[in-house]
């Protein structure tokens, strides 16, 4: 080694030493690349978010220049920097991001899965394995065993039902509780307010929009002002850690993006997630995922006559807005007079007092239901 290489060396070790008295914290802290071209607010907000970043302890550096997505990728890949926070990053099919922001009912941290990116082109397989790449952000941030919750949106029954039979096979994951007086793990907008799970799944296009929501709802909508941004690219055999930021994200979102990186870095994230997949997949997730897939082949419809009218005051819950029709047809086949709607918490079937049990029996043995 040389000389200049090793009074470099010493020098870099004395300084390491200097900050770790200065801060507490020792070991080599990660550093973390700014790639960003196209910010609403400037380059001053970047070295802004970089000095809020440092003020806490934690190393990050510019990457400017011509196809600074390749000077990027290239730095990732050299281990010059450990990860890196951009915006319009393109990943591929199976990569989705999990957003972290703070909710304004109670001031927690809640972690939306997905924000950007396509776990599938299927919404609901996507919504399953958005769930476990939820699990795998918020684990590798410190969160040891994260509550998930399911966003009451199209698709989120047939979710629940995929990540229950995961659960009941095998898989280590803890499900919310609604804060409504009727609780379960399918979650309303107050659930939402009040970040009663610390994972929200949901599809990322709906993601998108409540992680742009949690993060500029107090100025006006043009500067991102709250949060860790929308997080990192998540999926099975991705090897990179990189964080997506909008354009309209302010330094406070930036600065929040590096620490959501550098803990991520720090708690071997990409060890996490292969440990997570790893377990998913011994609990059948990939024969589970399939499940979802063959059941919305088409069948042809048989011409079913409905029953005659009855009155019907009794509700049945917990059916998926896709099969609401096909599970009325299901019941008139078995002549119950039923009718759909939509309750204060999603789709409803309304039948006959008189014929309540044996409908619910009916629906739970076609799997509309659980």
């Amino acid at each position: 080694m040389s000389d200049i290489k090793i009074k470099k060396l010493i020098a870099d070790t004395f300084l390491e030493v200097a900050d770790a008295l200065e801060t507490g914290e020792f070991g080599k802290k990660p550093v973390i690349g700014v790639a960003i071209e196209g910010s609403e607010h400037g380059m001053e907000t970047i070295h802004e978010a970089i000095y809020l970043a440092e003020k806490k302890g934690y190393k990050a550096i510019v990457i400017e220049g011509e196809e600074v997505h390749k000077k990027m990728e290239a730095m990732l890949e050299s281990g010059e920097i450990a990860a890196a926070v951009t915006m319009h990053y393109p990943f591929p099919i199976g990569v989705s991001t999990i957003g972290r922001v703070v909710t304004p009912g109670r001031g927690r941290e809640m972690y939306i899965a997905a924000t950007t990116g396509t776990s599938d082109t299927d919404r609901t397989i996507a919504m399953v394995k958005n769930a476990i790449y939820g699990i795998i952000a918020a684990k590798a941030s410190g969160v040891p065993n994260p509550t998930v919750g399911i966003a009451n949106i199209d698709g989120a029954r047939q979710a629940e039902k995929a990540l229950l039979k995961l659960k009941e096979n095998g898989y280590d994951i803890s499900f919310a509780d609604s804060a409504r007086a009727d609780g379960g793990l399918m979650m309303r907008g107050n659930d939402l307010l009040a970040g009663t799970s610390d994972i929200m799944v949901m599809d990322a296009l709906t993601g998108n929009l409540m992680t742009k929501i949690f993060s500029a709802y107090t100025t006006g909508g043009n500067y991102e002002s709250l949060g860790w941004g929308y997080g990192p690219g998540i999926g099975m055999g991705y090897d990179k850690i990189i964080m997506i930021i909008s354009r309209a994200s302010g330094a406070p979102v930036i600065a929040g993006a590096i620490e959501y990186a550098a803990e991520l870095v720090q708690n071997n994230c990409l060890r996490i997630a292969e440990e997570e997949f790893n377990k998913a997949e011994k609990a059948g997730l990939k024969d589970i995922l399939e499940g979802l897939k063959s059941s919305k082949k088409a069948e042809p419809v048989a011409e079913i006559k409905e029953p005659p009218k009855e009155v019907v005051t009794a509700q049945i819950s917990g059916i998926e807005v896709m099969d609401l029709e096909d599970a009325v047809r299901a019941l008139w086949k078995e002549n119950i007079y039923a009718e759909s709607g939509m309750g204060c918490t999603g789709p409803i079937i309304r039948v006959s007092e008189a014929n309540n049990h044996r409908a619910v029996a009916i629906l739970s043995a076609a799997g509309y239901i659980q």
